[in-house]
């Protein structure tokens, strides 16, 4: 479908064609419109295997830092976070998909091989024996990176611990608690202490009561409204909430939440903004993909929508967004981000940009293994095939139908109760 007449064609079989403009794609960003569930399932598992499968390969063989290149401003200062950021990044995203049971189906084997490497990996990071033994003490970058890994496992719990020797296990505690003298600034990486100590908690390891909910206690007070958190006492306009904010924030509170009746009000404010936000992001994203180029981390590519993405997941889209219309924003948003040229080097590794390679947009954190969290915008992945997710048809995003003159209803703020 690479004509406008399949596009028109194709929103007519959804039902939408009156209501839907054509998108303006040029060039190399120019891709399909909407396929079949089907089909955009099978875009999804093929992009999120170009991506991991370097990662994975290495790191089983225990050869990821003798293979992994590291671009960065400043290389020599990122060299000794840049495995842990991968491994972590990586599998925080890919985590629901390979939870998913192998069902004999080609995907379910791909899902099946994946899955065993990630387990092999997580050996090869943890044991302080092995040449890619991952820094989890040096610095206070560890402590990020060893949360995303925490909220991985959280995210499969069959698949990447249960399936796990007691071996392993042993050392990804240890590798884990390893991180509690890493002080987090007063800001989201609040999240990543309260995360680890919900998984240490999860797990039978204990927990450190303050790391947990000093998190939980300042984001009551940091929410600004409508869906939004403040990365600390002041809002940034950037796309922290859904890299970070959101998904811990609900997910720390998913196993903490029922404890005390405020906690447990406050478990359901946050799912709540949680909707909203997701809301909010259907609409940000244009048809051809794009969307506002705003804020730092913009090389975290279709992380930005990890929001809407995790809605999906949890079966907690608000009204208004259908899960079609989700998977249509998303799968927009992946491939503008991941097919553009450039994207990867000659050897499949990412590359520092949001559409191609674009080092500019590298601060001085970024590197090559930063890129890795771009994995979580295929949380839906996680969703069977039978899904509603998968199997509706392509429904036009807001954006379409409302520059096409569809007559919508009109958006409103989430309402805060007094």
């Amino acid at each position: 479908m690479n004509t406008r007449r399949d596009f028109l064609k194709s929103i007519a079989a959804a039902g939408m064609a009156g209501a839907v403009g054509t998108p303006v794609l040029t060039g190399a960003t120019k891709h399909p419109a909407p396929d079949s569930g089907s089909g955009d399932r099978a875009v999804w598992t093929g992009l999120l295997t170009k991506v991991a499968t370097p990662v994975l390969d290495a790191l089983a063989r225990r050869k990821l830092k003798l293979l992994m290149p590291l671009e960065a401003l400043q290389p020599e200062r990122r060299a000794p976070y840049a495995l842990l950021e991968a491994v972590g990044r990586l599998l925080v995203g890919l985590a629901p998909w390979i939870e998913l049971p192998d069902d004999g189906t080609s995907e379910g084997r791909e899902r099946t091989r994946i899955a065993a490497l990630a387990r092999l990996g997580l050996d090869a990071a943890t044991d302080p024996q092995s040449p890619d033994f991952a820094n989890f003490t040096q610095g206070g970058q560890p402590l990020v990176d060893a949360a995303f890994l925490a909220q991985a496992i959280l995210r499969a719990p069959c698949e990447l611990w249960e399936k796990l020797e007691p071996r392993v296990r042993a050392n990804v505690i240890a590798a884990l608690k390893s991180t509690r003298p890493i002080k987090p600034n007063m800001s989201n990486w609040l999240l990543f202490a309260a995360i680890i100590e919900a998984f240490l908690h999860r797990v039978g390891e204990g927990r450190d009561e303050e790391r947990l909910f000093e998190a939980l206690r300042r984001f009551q007070t940091w929410y600004v409204g409508d869906g939004w958190y403040g990365d600390g006492a002041e809002f940034h306009t950037d796309y922290y909430n859904s890299y970070v904010i959101q998904p811990m924030l609900v997910e720390v509170l998913d196993l903490v939440g029922g404890e005390t009746p405020a906690w447990s009000e406050f478990a359901a404010k946050a799912r709540e903004r949680l909707a909203r936000f997701a809301a909010i992001q259907e609409r940000l994203i244009a048809p051809d993909g794009s969307f506002p180029v705003l804020g730092r981390s913009l090389a975290y590519r279709g992380g930005a929508f990890q929001g809407l993405a995790l809605a999906a997941l949890r079966l907690q889209l608000p009204a208004g967004v259908t899960p079609g219309q989700a998977r249509v924003a998303l799968t927009r948003v992946i491939r503008r981000t991941l097919e553009a040229p450039d994207t990867f080097d000659a050897n499949g590794w990412l590359r520092i940009g949001l559409a191609g390679h674009q080092p500019g947009l590298g601060e001085i954190y970024i590197s090559t293994g930063s890129l890795y969290l771009c994995s979580t915008a295929f949380l839906p992945l996680g969703l069977p095939p039978s899904n509603p997710f998968w199997r509706e048809p392509a429904v036009p995003t807001t954006w379409e139908k409302a520059w096409s003159g569809a007559d919508l209803p009109a958006d409103h703020a989430l309402k805060s109760p007094k």
